[in-house]
C-alpha cells in the first residue's frame, strides 16, 4: 500500500472545562490521524467527547473550555498555538468547515439563504455583489436544489428539513475546504432524506477531493460512508481501524459492545438487543486506570484499574488501547508485567 498523506494529526490532546469551580477533563490524551481524501468516522456514546474533539480543530470551544496540552498539526502549524480570532479565520470555514446536526438552528431565520451563502463567500473569498450572488446560486445547484435563482431569495422556513441541510452543506463547501467535519448531519432528518444527504456528501467528496470527519451514532452510516473508524470513550480514542477490519474483528470490549447492540436482519424479533451495562462516568476526579474498567467483562484486576492503556498497533492499520487484547505485543503471553510495560 502506498504511503498516505496525513492532513491532520492530533497528538495526546487534553481539553478541560471549568464548571462551578471544578475542572472537568473532556478529552484525555486523544491521538488521531486524518488522511487526505478519506472519510473517517468518530463513534461513541453521548458524552464521549466526539464533538468537543472536533471543535478544537476550528477554535470553537465554549468560553469555559481550554486546551491544556497536546498538539493539533495542520498545514505545518500547531493549531493549539492559535490565540486570536484572526488566526482562526485563516482556517475556520476556509480550510476546515463544519456541517452541524440541526440545519434550522445553524441558519439565521432573519436572512435569506442566498445572503447567508454570499456572506461566507465575502468573508473568506472576497467576492461581493453580483459575483457572490452568482457563486451562491452555483453552490445551491451543486447541492441539488432546483430553481436555485428563486430559492436564493427565500428564507430557511420556506425550505424542508432536507433542503435546509443542503443549504448548510453549500455554506460549508463555499470555500472548497480540505476538511469537512460533519457532526451527525442526518440525525434531524427522516430516513429517506438521510440517504439523499449521505449520497450528496459522497459525491461532493469525490468531486472536491476533501477529507471528511464524520461524527455519528449510526454504525450503518459508518459502514456506508467511511473508510476508517475511530471509537471514542470517555475522551480517548480506544480503537481505530479500517471499517471492514473493525467490523470483522473488533478488539476493544467497548467496540464489541457497540457492534453487538446493533439489530441484525434475520434475527428473531423477540430477541433482546445486547446493551453495555452502566453509563459513561462524569470526567471529574476520575480514578486511576482504564476509563472502561467498571463496565468491562474482560478487565484484569490489578492492571486495568491501576494503569491506563495506550493505543497499540496490532497490524492491518488497526490500533487498540486494551490490556485484555490478545493481539497486542506481550498480552497474548498473559503476563501482567508485559501488559503494563507494553501499554502504559
Amino acid at each position: 500500500m502506498s504511503e498516505r498523506e496525513v492532513i491532520l494529526s492530533v497528538r495526546d490532546l487534553v481539553v478541560k472545562f471549568v464548571l462551578r469551580g471544578q475542572t472537568l477533563t473532556a478529552i484525555r490524551g486523544a491521538s488521531l490521524d486524518l488522511y487526505k481524501g478519506e472519510s473517517l468516522a468518530i463513534v461513541g456514546e453521548s458524552g464521549s467527547g466526539k464533538s468537543v474533539l472536533t471543535k478544537t480543530f476550528m477554535g470553537m470551544l465554549d468560553k469555559n473550555g481550554f486546551i491544556d496540552s497536546g498538539k493539533i498539526l495542520y498545514n505545518n502549524k500547531n493549531l493549539v498555538d492559535f490565540k486570536t480570532e484572526d488566526e482562526w479565520l485563516t482556517v475556520r470555514g476556509r480550510r476546515i468547515a463544519m456541517v452541524f446536526q440541526d440545519p434550522m438552528t445553524a441558519l439565521s431565520p432573519l436572512m435569506t439563504v442566498g445572503h447567508q451563502i454570499a456572506e461566507t463567500l465575502t468573508l473568506h473569498q472576497g467576492l461581493k455583489g453580483r459575483a457572490a450572488k452568482q457563486r451562491a446560486i452555483e453552490l445551491l445547484r451543486d447541492v441539488g436544489i432546483t430553481e436555485p435563482e428563486r430559492r436564493y431569495k427565500q428564507y430557511p422556513h420556506e425550505f424542508s428539513g432536507g433542503m435546509r441541510q443542503r443549504v448548510v452543506i453549500a455554506i460549508a463547501m463555499a470555500c472548497n475546504p480540505e476538511i469537512l467535519i460533519c457532526d451527525e448531519p442526518t440525525t434531524a432528518l427522516d430516513v429517506t432524506i438521510q440517504a439523499q444527504i449521505l449520497e450528496l456528501m459522497k459525491e461532493l467528496q469525490k468531486d472536491f477531493g476533501m477529507s471528511i470527519l464524520f461524527i455519528t451514532h449510526d454504525l450503518g452510516t459508518v459502514a456506508r460512508m467511511c473508510d476508517r473508524v475511530a471509537v471514542m470513550y470517555l475522551g480517548r480514542i480506544v480503537e481505530s481501524a479500517p471499517v471492514e477490519e473493525l467490523y470483522r474483528n473488533p478488539l476493544h470490549p467497548y467496540t464489541r459492545g457497540l457492534l453487538s447492540s446493533v439489530h441484525r436482519i434475520g434475527t428473531k424479533g423477540q430477541d433482546r438487543l445486547f446493551s453495555i451495562e452502566g453509563t459513561v462516568p462524569l470526567a471529574l476526579n476520575l480514578p486511576a486506570g482504564c476509563g472502561f474498567y467498571d463496565r468491562c467483562h474482560s478487565r484484569i484486576e490489578g492492571v486495568c484499574n491501576v494503569h491506563d492503556p495506550a493505543l497499540q498497533d496490532v497490524g492491518n492499520d488497526h490500533r487498540v488501547a486494551c490490556f485484555a487484547c490478545d493481539r497486542c505485543p506481550g498480552c497474548a503471553a498473559g503476563s501482567v508485567e508485559k501488559e503494563v510495560g507494553t501499554h502504559a
